[in-house]
């Protein structure tokens, strides 16, 4: 088998040392091409390159959801096609590994990598469901060119999180647990719209859904991690199915705190819930719309400032080993 790995140096959770003894261990299994990523988008520019390829069988990314996300869009640019494209692999490298650990895969790159070389050695795969977004036509944004997401997005309130996060880390802040939640309260506090929501659902033959605050789209469930704590924003989201959409329409102090604390207690059977809370399963397509731009995320990736955003969930996008 010839496959490629995607090495993100940058990987908060592996040394140069442990990245070598991984490097090492897989190149016993198989012909492999270890490329070091060297820019933002050169995994995009790696996976569109191994899936325009005639040999590669596999790409193994090593790093975190923002390494496979790119990975994933390069793999997809000409649309997916799962029996054609190769596999994708993942040996988790960051500080949370949403993706990976939502297949089931353990939370540690050692680990994952002896479970990847095990369930290649069994030919154990499955085909998993994506979700895709894009500039929604007939708006401002419908030049905006659609992106692949493997576990969520988010508009509103979720994509402030995200954004104040990637302004931390530029300053040098490592990426934890600790820093996510300090920027939740910051959020909150600076949220112009916690009140008074600006978001509306809209679906083919359905009435729209309006005056959300937060909407967060989930492809599979969990949604994040809290340390070692899943979190089940939409608990029937799934990879087999479409995607899941929690929206809330009051974020009080007194909501915050109700919703929070249903997040940080929620469980494979029962995610956020009350008269403010809103939860559709299994969608297909459908635009979220902002009266305000509001910050859009993909898979922890803080993507700019969105008024309307088109969403399609792809049952039997890629194939995945697990």
């Amino acid at each position: 088998m010839r496959a490629l790995l995607v090495v993100n140096p940058a990987a908060t959770t592996t040394s140069a040392r442990t990245r070598d003894v991984l490097v090492h261990a897989l190149a016993s299994e198989m012909k492999l091409e270890a490329v070091t990523t060297e820019y933002r988008g050169h995994a995009r520019d790696l996976g569109r390159q191994a899936a325009e390829s005639e040999d590669i069988e596999l790409v193994v990314a090593l790093g975190g959801d923002g390494t496979v996300n790119e990975v994933v869009n390069g793999l997809l640019h000409h649309g997916p096609d799962p029996d054609r494209l190769p596999r994708l692999a993942v040996v988790p490298g960051g500080s949370t590994n949403v993706f990976a650990r939502a297949l089931g895969l353990p939370n540690d790159a050692v680990e994952a990598t002896g479970a990847l070389l095990d369930a290649l050695r069994e030919g154990s795969e499955r085909t998993v469901g994506l979700g895709l977004a894009g500039g929604t036509p007939g708006t401002e944004d419908e030049a905006v060119p659609s992106r692949w997401f493997t576990f969520c997005a988010g508009l509103g309130f979720d994509g402030g999180v995200v954004g104040r996060v990637e302004q931390q880390r530029e300053r040098g802040r490592r990426s934890t647990h600790a820093l996510y939640v300090r920027q939740v309260l910051r959020q909150f506090l600076d949220e112009p719209h916690r009140r008074h929501g600006m978001i509306t659902v809209e679906r083919p033959g359905e009435e729209p859904v309006t005056d959300l605050v937060m909407s967060i789209v989930c492809n599979t469930s969990p949604y994040s991690y809290l340390g070692n704590r899943p979190l089940y924003a939409s608990p029937q989201a799934s990879f087999d199915t479409g995607l899941d959409v929690l929206g809330l329409k009051k974020l009080s102090t007194a909501a915050v705190a109700r919703y929070g604390t249903q997040l940080l207690m929620s469980t494979p059977e029962r995610g956020p819930h009350g008269k403010h809370a809103v939860t559709l399963h299994d969608l297909t397509d459908f635009t979220l719309h902002s009266k305000v731009p509001l910050p859009l995320q993909m898979d922890g990736d803080h993507l700019g400032l969105r008024t309307s955003v088109t969403f399609t969930g792809v049952r039997r996008a890629l194939r995945v080993i697990v």
